[in-house]
């Protein structure tokens, strides 16, 4: 142990050397290595978490470096689980990070979660929140939970020491919340709330303090007020491994995602719908003759619109609110679905022509 390094947290009573080889020990798997996954790791690799697992498939793009601190102007087009994994050797060479260039599904989370004690999520879309629920229901890990949108976070722990799971608070899935690349967000609120993140983590594995769990906490950055709301857990929101393969492995093995030069090739397929599930108020528009507009928050009401037998060719604004929308659509019957990857950010670098064209 390298006692100089940790030297002001071992002079802590509630850690001392007996807390520090806790730390050591401890492994955790850190979910998405974007806003959330920025704050919490720097904090994690500090304190001397001796194996730390990053899985993330992305790439580091320009618009990231306003609120994903620890990559730099010239890593831009970098893998972000190897940029992140270099600096927190950088931070700590003694540690052992795992970088997982993939992207979490089904058929991985049970067997990457087996092999850590503590998930986090730094995920920022509800789909793959549900995922990790789950797959820590299913393998009794806890899921240290974070959430920005706009200018309020929350925070919560769940299925810890068979507490509540995020599914007893959030019961079913919301097709209509959007993620920070369409809302928009300060870079220091997902700062604020990783580091709320990373504070779960060391409670639990130094367990010292109260855990978040059967609470949420809602942090609001522009006033500085917090609340507590207290939730118990429902005995009736259980999955089992079965249950779950169904769920999610036999799902995950459909290839449900296609880019957006394979759906720009059919736009002139009058049999293919674009199904566009932006809200109105988002551009461009794609003006196409096979396109319709149904946000996805309505999206649900009005399936009678569609044809389950038709193609149908679904796009957000980058790609992540389509996915929820394929899965409700695949979960309705539409099987012949799929999500267009980078959404109307991807489909603009197409050129408009006889057929299509984008109007502001």
């Amino acid at each position: 142990m390298e006692t100089t390094r940790y030297n002001r947290q071992l002079i802590l009573p509630e850690v001392g050397e007996s807390g520090q080889e806790k730390l050591l020990q401890a492994k955790v798997l850190l979910i998405g290595l974007g806003g959330l996954g920025a704050a919490v790791l720097p904090y994690l690799a500090a304190a001397g978490i001796g194996e730390i697992g990053l899985i993330d498939d992305d790439v580091i793009e320009m618009s990231n470096l306003q609120r994903q601190v620890i990559y730099k102007t010239a890593s831009v087009g970098n893998s972000k689980v190897e940029e992140a994994r270099k600096m927190a050797l950088e931070l700590n060479p003694t540690l052992k990070i795992n970088a997982i260039v993939e992207r979490l599904t089904g058929i991985n989370a049970i067997s990457l979660f087996e092999q850590y004690d503590i998930i986090v999520d730094g995920t920022d879309n509800l789909s793959t929140k549900y995922l990790i629920n789950d797959a820590c229901f299913v393998t009794n890990k806890p899921f240290v939970y974070g959430s920005v949108y706009k200018f309020e976070g929350q925070v919560s722990v769940f299925n810890y020491q068979d507490g509540p799971t995020y599914r007893c608070v959030f019961s079913e899935e919301s097709a209509a919340v959007p993620n920070c690349n369409e809302a928009g967000v300060l870079g220091i609120s997902v700062g604020i709330i990783g580091m709320f993140q990373a504070n779960e983590v060391l409670k639990m594995v130094l367990g010292i303090g109260e855990v978040l769990t059967g609470k949420l906490l809602v942090y609001n950055m522009l006033n500085n007020e917090q609340q507590k709301f207290e939730f118990s857990k429902k005995q009736s929101v259980r999955i089992d491994k079965t249950t779950f393969d169904h769920q999610y492995s036999l799902a995950s093995n459909r290839n449900f995602e296609i880019p957006a030069s394979v759906a720009m090739e059919q736009i002139n397929q009058l049999e293919v719908i674009f199904l566009d599930v932006r809200n109105p108020e988002e551009s461009p528009k794609l003006s196409a003759r096979n396109c319709i507009q149904i946000p996805l928050s309505e999206l649900e009401s009005q399936l009678h619109q569609l044809n389950p037998k038709s193609k149908i060719i679904v796009f957000c604004q980058s790609g992540i609110r389509s996915k929820t929308a394929v899965g409700l659509l695949r979960k309705n019957q539409f099987l012949s679905t799929f999500s267009v990857i980078g959404g109307m950010n991807a489909m603009t670098k197409f050129e408009a022509n006889e057929t299509f064209c984008f109007l502001k």
